[in-house]
């Protein structure tokens, strides 16, 4: 029997969270996470939220900061409308109770690059985790809630799948992973917050689960996808072999730090006039180019010359993180190096959060909706987060209720368990290993035609494990990953010139209109 509700929530991040928590008032909303609620890339963001909470900023400043950094691509609709919205987003965090950092002012607002003004709110370096786990307790103390944790989506369940002449999703299919069955969810409203797809790269400052599930499945689902291309690669990850995924966050920079090679010089000055604080795309490619130029395995990052107190206060985290690998930041420089970091480009969305699959919503990472352009300014994805869903949650609410088909259970009677898995674990390292090579922050023409063939390949191999065997969590992960990679190739090939994100060195110039490059499939 399936199990029914009114919401179906896949992810259980910021946009997730915020959104269940809006529609449980009035809904009965299950809400699934691959592994716990607390296991997500919004606990991992350090830096904050930006929105417009002083008087000497403006939206108009906010809006054209974003616009600058997202290269001219940005939706000139949602950019407003994300911003315009900001300020509401963080008073209802202020309200779930969040205990953003406060100053003798105030509100403690930090300033990131590619910001004009200060208008970072944060929880010191820690701001993600402080949500979520705002957020959390409220998650799972409330009765309309249903939590399905340790539960992977494996697909969505769509009238054509059920042969109906509407085009609709009904939920998901589902994998317990603690007992090895697929459940199906049928649900009248489903949103996709899986998040982005960093695992797709070798070095990635994105936590296990960030696979591109959402993305997958919506483009398999039918869904238009967009501008995947632009993948924002965080220039500044802490470089140690026992540091796996630590962001040392723009705020450093925000604050004074400075970037420096190996023999103490500074770079940053000879690249762009705004130095450290130029937007990401910039500061990565830089620090790409150095490194590459010089066979350099990292650079450095400086902010020894604040007090020891201002840095125990500011960046709590960081510094122990640090200290446990033997890096006192008060003294001495931090060895940084760029990692694949976010996901601007997704899955088709307008104000709504509506898809152009009817009861498919997507919020978050997983989501394109114009607000980034070519390139995310530092800060924006959490109030993204936030703005979108509570707009779909909005117009779920405004939706009549309708009754469900009859929804079929998973059907694994034809295939068996599979007797080689290495098989998976050799092909996402040849994944993840080629799109760091061929796919990175500067790219060429024959380097994506060499990925382009070795992914199709992969697409061939992974169909017909999957057709073949039943589904286990690490295949449903690989199968999502092998689509987005291919998703991310295809819109790099169509872009024919250098813009934001995107570094051609066969398309160094940058064309005069800035166009999406969307994607669609044929069903």
């Amino acid at each position: 029997m399936p199990l029914c509700s009114d919401v179906l929530i896949i992810g259980s991040g910021l946009a997730g969270q915020a959104a269940a928590l809006r529609l449980a008032a009035s809904r009965k909303v299950t809400l699934i996470s691959k592994r716990t609620l607390e296991d997500s890339a919004s606990s991992w963001a350090q830096g904050g939220i930006a929105a417009v909470l002083d008087n000497r900023d403006s939206i108009e400043a906010h809006i054209r900061d974003t616009i600058n950094a997202g290269a001219l691509l940005n939706d000139p609709r949602a950019t407003r409308f994300v911003i315009e919205n900001g300020r509401r987003a963080v008073d209802w965090l202020i309200e779930q109770g969040v205990p953003f950092t406060r100053d003798q002012d105030g509100y403690h607002l930090a300033q990131e690059g590619g910001h004009s003004a200060r208008r970072v709110i944060h929880v010191a370096d820690a701001t993600g985790l402080a949500v979520q786990t705002t957020l959390t307790h409220k998650v799972r103390q409330h009765p309309n809630i249903t939590i399905l944790e340790q539960h992977i989506a494996v697909d969505l369940i769509t009238g054509e799948k059920l042969g109906l002449a509407e085009r609709r999703c009904y939920g998901a299919y589902v994998l317990d992973n603690t007992t090895g069955e697929v459940l199906t969810l049928g649900a009248r409203h489903t949103l996709i917050a899986t998040g982005g797809a960093g695992k797709v790269y070798l070095y990635t400052t994105n936590p296990d689960t960030s696979t591109g599930d959402g993305i997958a499945m919506a483009w398999r689902a039918g869904c238009r996808v967009a501008n995947m291309e632009f993948i924002q690669f965080h220039p500044t990850c802490l470089y140690h072999p026992q540091a796996k995924s630590f962001l040392i966050s723009e705020a450093v920079r925000g604050e004074g730090g400075r970037l420096l090679l190996p023999d103490g010089r500074r770079f940053m000055p000879r690249h762009d006039a705004r130095a450290e604080l130029a937007p990401r795309d910039v500061v990565a490619r830089a620090i790409d180019f150095e490194m590459k130029k010089r066979g350099l395995d990292c650079v450095y990052l400086d902010i020894s010359h604040k007090p020891a107190a201002f840095l125990a206060e500011h960046f709590p985290n960081i510094m122990a993180r640090c200290s446990e690998l033997g890096i006192d930041i008060s003294r001495q420089p931090i060895p940084v190096v760029p990692a694949a970091h976010y996901t601007c480009g997704g899955v088709i969305t307008d104000l709504r959060a509506r898809t152009n699959l009817a009861g498919l919503y997507v919020a978050g990472e997983a989501s394109c909706t114009g607000l980034h352009g070519a390139n995310r300014l530092a800060s924006n994805s959490l109030l993204e987060c936030l703005v979108f869903a509570e707009a779909a949650a909005n117009d779920i609410l405004q939706q009549n209720e309708s009754e469900l088909p009859e929804l079929p259970p998973w059907d694994d009677s034809r295939v068996s368990d599979p007797d080689e898995e290495i098989v998976i674990a050799h092909n996402w390292y040849e994944l993840r290993r080629f799109m760091w090579d061929y796919v990175g922050i500067v790219r060429t023409t024959k380097r994506l035609q060499r990925a382009q063939n070795r992914i199709r390949l992969l697409l061939r191999e992974i169909d017909d494990f999957y057709s073949l065997f039943r589904v286990s969590h690490d295949l449903i992960e690989l199968r999502n990953l092998v689509v987005t990679a291919d998703l991310i190739i295809r819109c790099a090939l169509r872009r024919h010139e250098s813009r934001g994100l995107h570094s051609s060195r066969n398309y160094p110039e940058t064309l005069e209109r800035a166009r999406n490059t969307v994607l669609k499939r044929r069903l």
